[in-house]
């Protein structure tokens, strides 16, 4: 039985003082959040539903890469299935808790809310239906057991409603001509594709792997491979639409094997143009109703003008990182955060200005239960804890230095030494 776990024997003053524990543990695991945020990189990304190989013309894997980049679906409406295992320990709510506090959710804030609503991506298997009828028309709904979260973007509207709640969010997109690239619903395949082609550099194989069918639809199989060894990747496979380039299909799997840490893709997808009243939205009666201006600039904005990235892409490879840049102090991570290595094996690292987090007896209360959490591991930079998922490795030194990417731990000790 996991540490901290109730039973029929455990009192309510005990059960109180444990749930206290696990709040108070959470703001010693910052670096966690990191994974989080990386995990629920994994946003909305469509999965693969294979069945049959076409017979296709050859292509090779820089023409594939092309049409993708030429791909200019305007129109479209399907059904997604997202299934992600990213390893995260169950905490009896802390997970979702730090998950939803990486997305900028605050205390008071709304259930309709897309920045904290769509994190819930980042675990477990989903069903969404979306839609999308050019830049300024796009609708993305998650299926929930008897309860329903839409997000709905229509020309300078942009509406988020908890059926099950019965809560309301609206806010307004921004002016920019550019404004529909940024906010078009993240569960389109396209955009979680190019994300990850931005990592392709010289560290990276890139082939193409045969064809598959995806919800009814011929595709090509590109596979985009880490050289290096030390990463956590171990391949990522995007089935690309032979027809439109569109991809179809995501599938991250680990290099430590199993299941896939992100498997999604379209299980039934149409490229005609949906109804105009599938964008249509009024706010039900009865509905509590949250203007974007009363939950605050920073919550409100994830689908705005601000440079803040929409709800459910925080999973960003980015371009190759280079070894020794500083990232300087920014909404997108700590100050003085640096870069050592390149590629896949890239490790971003900053100084907490802190003690690290508490273990064992040091740690009081609650450092049993941060032991639980993590792993020790000591080296020439003397001890600390490595917090891991599938994917994402971090660790924080005893004396406040953190050390995260998507690496293996011993990666990381070895970058820790080298600071040394």
């Amino acid at each position: 039985m996991a540490p901290y776990a109730s039973d029929d024997s455990t009192t309510a003053g005990e059960a109180d003082e444990q749930r206290s524990v696990r709040r108070r543990a959470a703001r010693y695991i910052v670096p966690v959040t990191v994974v989080g945020v990386a995990a629920a990189t994994i946003g909305l990304v469509p999965a693969l539903a294979d069945s049959g190989d076409p017979d296709l013309p050859k292509i090779t894997a820089q023409q594939l890469i092309e049409k993708i980049a030429k791909s200019d679906v305007q129109q479209l409406s399907g059904t997604v299935k997202i299934s992600t295992d990213l390893g995260l320990p169950n905490l009896g709510g802390l997970e979702s808790g730090l998950l939803s506090g990486a997305a900028g959710q605050g205390e008071g804030g709304s259930s309709a809310d897309p920045t904290a609503k769509l994190t819930e991506l980042a675990s477990g298997t989903h069903t969404l239906r979306v839609a999308a009828d050019g830049p300024d028309k796009q609708k993305l709904s998650l299926l929930e057991n008897a309860a329903e979260y839409s997000v709905i973007h229509n020309g300078k509207d942009v509406w988020g409603y908890d059926s099950k709640s019965n809560e309301v969010y609206h806010g307004t997109s921004s002016e920019s001509p550019e404004r529909g690239k940024d906010q078009q619903p993240p569960a389109l395949p396209k955009d979680f594709a190019e994300e990850a082609l931005k990592a392709v550099d010289d560290t990276t194989s890139v082939t193409v792997d045969g064809t598959a069918q995806v919800a009814g639809r011929d595709a090509y199989k590109l596979v985009v491979e880490p050289k290096q060894s030390g990463s956590t990747v171990g391949a990522i496979t995007v089935a690309v639409d032979a027809k439109t380039g569109m991809p179809l299909k995501f599938t991250l799997t680990p290099a430590g094997g199993g299941p896939a840490v992100v498997d999604a893709g379209f299980t039934k997808v149409s490229f005609a143009r949906p109804a105009a009243s599938t964008f249509d939205f009024t706010p039900p009666k009865g509905a509590k109703v949250t203007e974007e201006k009363d939950a605050g600039k920073e919550a409100g904005k994830a689908w705005g003008e601000t440079p803040r990235k929409a709800p459910g892409k925080p999973f960003d490879l980015g371009e190759a990182p280079k070894a020794g840049k500083d990232s300087g102090k920014g909404p997108d991570g700590p100050d003085g955060m640096k870069t050592i290595g390149e590629g896949w094996t890239a490790i971003a690292t900053f100084d907490t200005g802190g003690e690290g987090v508490p273990s064992g007896k040091a740690g009081g209360e609650f450092g049993g239960f941060i032991d639980s959490l993590g792993d020790k591991v000591h080296g020439k930079f003397g001890s600390g804890t490595v917090f891991s998922t599938r994917l994402v490795n971090a660790l924080v030194t005893d004396d406040g230095k953190v050390y995260a990417g998507l690496v293996t731990k011993d990666a990381l000790v070895k970058a820790a030494d080298a600071g040394k």
